[in-house]
């Protein structure tokens, strides 16, 4: 087995351990977004570099919840250069800047995507809006974080500064497949094991608020 054929397999099989794992923690997870949002409070939801693309998984996203707000700033994306995002998500303060200009309050929720969990900023997002009564919930690696040291001034790594842990399973670098003659494995999974844990996530929120007498209110396909 080599080449495509490989890399399905053991993805797969990381998808199916995370599915096996992590259910627990999603149905804690699901449970704060339910109950922040029948409080009329906000979900929140953040992530730097590649990891952004799972903010936006539940932004605006059909079938997804409509009462999320996404913090996407553009430095911390990669369509301004992935050199000066990989930059930016080091920087130590930036965080308390994007604290200062999205009015995350007490009784909110935050999920903060970050594969490695070691740059400054999700680290010190996490710990600012905990300090404000924001709920948190991190969706990362917990083999990556454990196999490095963190960025962050105060030493902490996203997992150690949440409430609710979602591991996606994946490996240390992400990258699963080594292929002979090639100096670096390729194959990541961080970005589709997320997805499919924050569909679920998804799934059990609108389950939960219905069950309470209180659906939430649901994207309908703009193509449908």
């Amino acid at each position: 087995m080599a080449g495509a054929e490989e890399y399905l397999g053991k993805a797969l099989a990381i998808a199916q351990q995370a599915a096996e794992t992590q259910l627990g923690a999603i149905r804690v997870a699901a449970e704060l977004v339910a109950e922040a949002l029948a409080d009329g409070k906000t979900f929140w939801v953040f992530g730097t570099g590649h990891s952004h693309t799972l903010a936006e998984e539940l932004y605006g996203r059909a079938g997804g919840l409509a009462d999320v707000r996404a913090i996407l700033e553009p430095g911390l994306m990669l369509h301004e250069g992935l050199q000066k995002s990989s930059l930016l998500e080091r920087l130590t303060g930036l965080a308390d800047v994007l604290l200062e200009i999205n009015p995350l309050e007490s009784g909110d929720v935050l999920l903060i995507a970050s594969n490695s969990g070691r740059n400054a900023v999700p680290v010190e997002f996490a710990l600012g809006a905990r300090a404000r009564g924001v709920k948190v919930i991190a969706l990362t690696s917990l083999a990556h974080s454990n196999a490095t040291t963190s960025r962050a001034p105060g030493g902490q790594r996203l997992f150690e500064t949440a409430d609710v842990v979602i591991d996606n399973c994946g490996v240390p670098g992400d990258a699963l497949i080594k292929v002979p003659g090639t100096p670096e494995p390729t194959g990541a999974t961080s970005t589709l094991v997320g997805a499919l844990l924050l569909q679920a996530l998804t799934v059990e929120v609108v389950t939960r608020l219905t069950d309470r007498g209180q659906p939430p209110n649901i994207l309908r396909s703009l193509n449908v």
